[in-house]
Parts: C-alpha cells; structure tokens; sequence
C-alpha cells in the first residue's frame, strides 16, 4: 500500500480521533478559565493525589525546592503506575477479566459520581444556579449510572459511548489541573518517558498486555474511545477486534490506542475464507474421483503415461494453492482498510490536563499548546498506519506541548505584549 492510499484510508479516523480531543480539551480549557480567577488561583486548595503524595509545592519555596519535589513525585507516580500495570499484567494472565471489568466499571462509577459531581457543585455555586439537593442528586445518580452501563454492556450505541468517554476524560483532567504547577509539568515529561518505554522496550508492562491480548484474540478490558469509520451499535463479538494502539495510562486502568477492525468486516471475511478452502477441497475430492476412474482403463499402458494424469494433478493443485493465498491476502488488505482507531481514555486526560495548565496563564499559550498536540496526534497516526505496530500517543504530544508553552511563555508572549504595549504593527 502506498503513502496515498495509507493517508487516504486513515483520514476519516483522524478526524475522528481528532475532533473528540479537541472537544475535550476545549471543555476543560473553558472550566479551568472559568473557575480560575486571580483571586482563586492564589487561595487555591492543593490537593493529595498520587502524584503528589511525597512533596507539597507551597509559594514559599524556593525554584530548588520546588523541582526536587516534583522530581520526587513524578518517581513515585511513575513507580506507582508501573506496579499497577503489572498486577494488570498477572491478573489479565490468568483470565481474571471480570474482575478487571467490575473493577473499571466501580472507577468509571466513582468518577462520574464523586469527581463529577465536585465539579458540577462548583460550576453550580459559581453560577448561581438553583436547584435543590433533591434533584441535583437524582440527576447526578441517573448520569452516573448510565455512564456506568455505556462503559462495557453490549447493545450500546456507540454515540453514547463516545459522549461518556468524552466526560471521563474532561473530569478526570480538571481534577488533576489542580496540581500545582512544578508537579504536573515533570509528572507529564515523566509519563511520556513511562509511555515510551512500556510500549516500545521488550519486556514493558504495555507491550506485554497488547501481544498478550493478540495471542488470544481478545480485547484488553480499559476505558478507550471507539473511533469507528461506520457507526453503529456495540453489538457483537469483540474477540478479533485488535490492532494497533496508542498506549496512555489514567486512573489505574490501562489504556492503549489500537487499529480494530470492525466485528462485522472480520465475520463476513472470515465466512469467505471458509467458503474458498471448502469449494477447494470439494474440487479436490471430485478431481481425485475423475483421476481414480480415468486409471482404471489404463491399467496396461507405459508407468510415464500411467503418472502423467497425477503429474497434471499436481500442477493444478499448486495453482489453486496460489489463488487461495492471493485470495487470503486482498481479504487482508480489505480487512485493513476497514479497520477504526481506538485512543485511550489517558492520552485524553493528559492532553487536556496540559492544555487546562496552560489555560491558567495566558490563552496565547492555551493556542500554542493545543495547535503543538494536535500536530504531535496527527504525527503518530500517521506513523501508526505506516509501522503497523503498537506505538505510544503522549511522547511526541507531550513533547511538543510543553516546548510550545515555555516558548510562548517566555519568547512569544513578552514580544506580543510589548508590541501591543508600544502600539507597534508586524
């Protein structure tokens, strides 16, 4: 397949792996800019989470102090994750998937109920809107439930499934923009480092879960997002939906991005290749009458002239076998060109989370960094369709992202500003 058809196969996917990060990280770019003011931002309450458990940033420190303790958290967090991934590792071994499931499904609850709910009392109090405790937590409990039934239940539509993905990844990031500033910008290099190693390095916790999965025709249970070229429902058998994924981490659940093909492109391909090898071995079985009926009558003739039939036989034998495996490799290539892209829930959640960081400053910077991870998530796809194998969606992302940032905040924006200041035109 040539570069043109492979970007002429994978641009709908990337619009549509695009357009729900883009979403997510504008919602939580607007939550962020709406809920920071500067009085806010200066009172604002630190939270205790697991990426920052060994250091408190406090505004006393010094710039020392402060990048000794992120350093100290992001080894933790990073240590935290990796250990985690290993019991996913153990347990997905020894065919603990319900449990796995159950698990993702209690997270999936406890965000929606408990963070999101944090979230939509703040956003409530900050505008004034009234309602009673009654309804807010019946209204709160009906969301949370149906986010819950969309994660794994079958029979879903697929919309709904992308709408709940979608709110986990905004709450999820909101909450972790509370970290302070230090932390979350070594916690996300940290990750990307993380990402890196455990998808490409032998022996990762990552790599290991994906060919793990490929060797048994399964899908790893995670919160990821379907970016499906047909939308439908989520009916059917999800056994051969596996590909190529890009890997993430968030909330102790594994994520990972994968190329999948759609259940009903991989049953109707598979019935083609058990109807061609049967009409093969049943033109073999009428080929092996004809050849026995036509020694009959030869019985006297010359063993060259006896072995010539066979000899032909051979040769159309050979043949067949060559079609069948022509057959087999455009059913291949069909398969591919059908297949969807799946993007884990994590590559949302630390998008938007450096996006969100960056919303706390100047919204030049908020452009700078979405504009540098939309082009770090297009590099990868591309990459993704022409290695056809699993590689990581935050290092180049990342990577990019906070580059912009420093650069638009220490370069670009002085400049601007003191242009504008000046009344000066470029």
């Amino acid at each position: 397949m040539d570069g043109g058809s492979i970007l002429e196969t994978i641009g709908v996917e990337i619009i549509g792996v695009m357009s729900p990060v883009s979403i997510c990280m504008f919602l939580v770019v607007l939550i962020v800019y709406t809920l920071s003011s500067p009085s806010s931002s200066d009172n604002q309450q630190v939270i205790r989470t697991a990426a920052n458990l060994i250091y408190l940033e406090s505004s006393s420190d010094t710039t020392t102090q402060k990048l000794e303790g992120a350093l100290l958290n992001a080894v933790v967090f990073v240590v935290l994750i990796t250990l985690v991934t290993f019991l996913l590792v153990i347990l997905y071994y020894y065919r603990f998937t319900n449990f796995l499931k159950y698990y993702i499904r209690f997270s999936a609850f406890f965000v929606l109920g408990s963070m999101g709910g944090s979230i939509f009392l703040t956003l409530i109090q900050h505008f004034n809107i009234p309602i009673d405790s009654f309804t807010f937590c019946f209204l709160l409990f009906n969301f949370t439930i149906l986010g819950v039934i969309s994660v794994f239940s079958q029979g879903v539509p697929i919309l709904l499934n992308q709408m709940y993905m979608v709110a986990l990844g905004i709450i999820v990031a909101a909450w972790f923009t509370k970290l302070p500033e230090w932390t979350t910008w070594v916690v996300l290099v940290a990750l990307a480092l993380y990402d890196l190693v455990a998808v490409l390095a032998p022996g990762g916790p990552l790599k290991m879960l994906v060919e793990l999965a490929s060797s048994r025709d399964e899908e790893l249970p995670a919160l990821v997002y379907e970016a499906r070229p047909n939308v439908g429902s989520r009916s059917g058998s999800r056994g051969p939906n596996l590909g190529l994924l890009l890997a993430g981490f968030s909330d102790g659940d594994l994520i990972e991005l994968r190329v999948m093909s759609s259940s009903e492109n991989v049953v109707q391909n598979g019935r083609g290749v058990n109807e061609m090898r049967s009409e093969s071995e049943e033109i073999g079985n009428v080929r092996e009458v004809e050849i026995e009926g036509e020694m009959l009558p030869l019985m006297g003739i010359s063993s060259n002239e006896r072995e010539r039939p066979v000899v032909n036989e051979e040769i159309r034998e050979r043949n067949e076998s060559d079609r069948g495996r022509v057959l087999e490799r455009e059913i291949e290539e069909e398969e591919e060109r059908g297949r969807g892209i799946k993007l884990g829930l994590g590559d949302f959640v630390f998008y938007s989370v450096l996006v969100g960081r960056a919303a706390m400053y100047d919204l030049m910077t908020v452009y700078a960094c979405y504009l540098a991870i939309i082009s770090g998530l297009g590099c990868t796809l591309i990459l993704l369709a022409v290695c056809r194998h699993a590689l990581p969606a935050l290092p180049i992302s990342i990577a990019l992202g906070v580059i912009f940032y420093f650069l638009t905040r220490l370069l670009m924006e002085p400049f601007v500003v003191g242009t504008s200041t000046n009344l000066l035109m470029f």
